[in-house]
């Protein structure tokens, strides 16, 4: 084995650099290159640069002359998933507490019902039949000497109806308790605290939001580059045309729908095994496709198609639009202005918060929502009368619900104060009604845009897109 003195030597074509040869079958003595037909490794000097953990798009070593090796391609697809994994896994606690936010149903005046006239005459004759309970002998044992018990409203077949979200005895296992709740870090106390769900609950649909997301980063580029080349006249238009980017997007998301309410559904769904409706994302778009409509009912029902659409046009629009019209109308840019610039990104990520946030909670009400024969249980409160669709919903979330848990009285004194509850209700819609409902996760949305904004500024722009902030 033979040795340059110097490394400049390594970057030569020259196979003098870190040889090795073997030995003649005589075993006589002859210097190292004495033999043209030895065989030699040699030693590569290039630093094996390994891009697992590369965030940027682009493989070292690849040009013209040197094609990407597939050796070279498959790691970078492998760390590229698992940072997918990672930051899915790191935003997933907040993404679950916000979206059991988004379906809980929390009624105006707490779900009671309307009582039968003939419960309350028959609760008034056994308070009546109380008082004559004082002349009686003591020695009888008739049962007027015992206080009657509490009434209970049964449906047809003698089960005992539940009147309010609000009564613990008529709730099932499965179900959290409402509770007021200040946003989505309190859910998330909430959701990890109580016994039937725990930490692990938090992470419910990780590998279906991975996989979504992969795949939407992934095709959403191919739907954009073949639309540019069916119309290269928009790609050197002046102003940048969002025509096309947009419709992308729509095509990409109504192409993943399936996947997203996969991954509400399990994430809605109780941690408790008897309790559970789904295994797995297989066994979950199995049993809907089976039981809810098919493949055309998964894309083309109007309770998924209409509000998978809003949703994928309502988004890219205040993402993509919203920012270039804000600096547009300040006249800024990022070489004149750039901190005017990162406020109005700013100011246009909460005005597109603002716009997306209630489309995404009818969505996500709708999807909850099953169809056909199918069933379902949530973990959380859930209306028991679906939705007629996206308008009724809107309507429905509006005016009969309340962001704030109601306090309810049971018994005569809810009957006796019934006017001054209905007083309450109507303050409450301005107070406490179900606008807020509607915008569960606002802030954790605004935090998010102010975080990228800063993130972005801060990486150097535009080439922070693959890196943290988008992260």
């Amino acid at each position: 084995m033979t040795s340059s003195g110097s490394l400049r030597d390594s970057y030569s074509k020259s196979p003098s650099s870190w040889s090795f040869q073997t030995s003649p079958s005589d075993h006589s003595p002859s210097p190292p290159s004495s033999s043209p037909s030895v065989p030699k490794y040699e030693w590569s000097t290039r630093l094996n640069t390994n891009p697992v953990f590369d965030l940027s798009p682009s493989l070292n070593g690849a040009n013209d002359d040197n094609p990407v090796k597939i050796h070279f391609v498959i790691p970078g697809i492998a760390g590229s998933a698992l940072v997918n994994f990672a930051g899915a896994a790191f935003v997933m606690p907040w993404e679950v507490a916000k979206v059991l936010l988004q379906i809980q149903w929390i009624p105006r005046d707490g779900g009671i019902k309307a009582i039968s006239e003939e419960m309350i005459l028959e609760e008034e004759l056994s308070d009546e039949s109380s008082d004559e309970a004082y002349f009686q002998d003591p020695t009888s044992l008739t049962p007027s000497r015992y206080p009657a018990a509490k009434l209970r409203l049964a449906d047809e077949e003698g089960y005992v109806v539940r009147r309010s979200v609000m009564e613990e005895e008529t709730r099932p296992e499965y179900v959290m308790p409402v509770t007021n709740l200040t946003g989505v870090w309190s859910m998330i106390k909430k959701i990890a605290r109580w016994r039937n769900e725990g930490w692990f609950a938090l992470w419910k649909g990780l590998l279906t939001t991975c996989i979504t997301n992969t795949l939407s980063i992934t095709i959403q580029p191919l739907f954009q580059d073949f639309l540019f080349s069916i119309f290269p006249s928009s790609l050197g238009s002046a102003p940048p045309s969002l025509l096309i980017p947009l419709t992308s997007h729509l095509l990409t998301g109504l192409l993943l729908s399936p996947l997203d309410l996969v991954r509400t559904r399990l994430i809605a769904q109780s941690s408790m095994p008897r309790h559970r409706t789904y295994s797995g994302p297989l066994n979950a778009l199995s049993q809907i496709i089976q039981h809810e409509g098919g493949i055309r009912g998964l894309y083309l029902h109007p309770h998924l198609l209409i509000p998978a659409a809003l949703d994928n046009i309502v988004r890219p629009f205040a993402n993509l639009a919203l920012p270039m019209i804000v600096a547009s109308r300040l006249g800024v840019n990022e070489d004149s202005h750039p901190v005017v610039l990162i406020l109005a990104e700013i100011a246009a990520g909460c005005l597109a918060n603002l716009m997306v946030t209630p489309v995404e909670t009818v969505r996500r009400r709708l999807q909850v929502q099953t169809r056909g024969n199918g069933k379902f249980k949530a973990c959380v409160e859930t209306r028991p009368q679906g939705y007629h669709g996206v308008v009724d919903a809107f309507w429905r979330i509006s005016t009969e619900e309340r962001s704030e848990v109601p306090v309810i009285v049971d018994g005569r004194a809810a009957r006796s104060k019934g006017k001054d509850k209905a007083e309450q209700g109507d303050a409450g819609w301005v107070t406490f009604g179900g606008i807020g409902q509607l915008y569960h996760g606002l802030g954790m949305n605004t935090g998010a845009v102010i975080a990228t904004s800063v993130l972005t500024a801060i990486a150097g722009g535009q080439e922070a897109e693959g890196g943290w902030a988008e992260l």
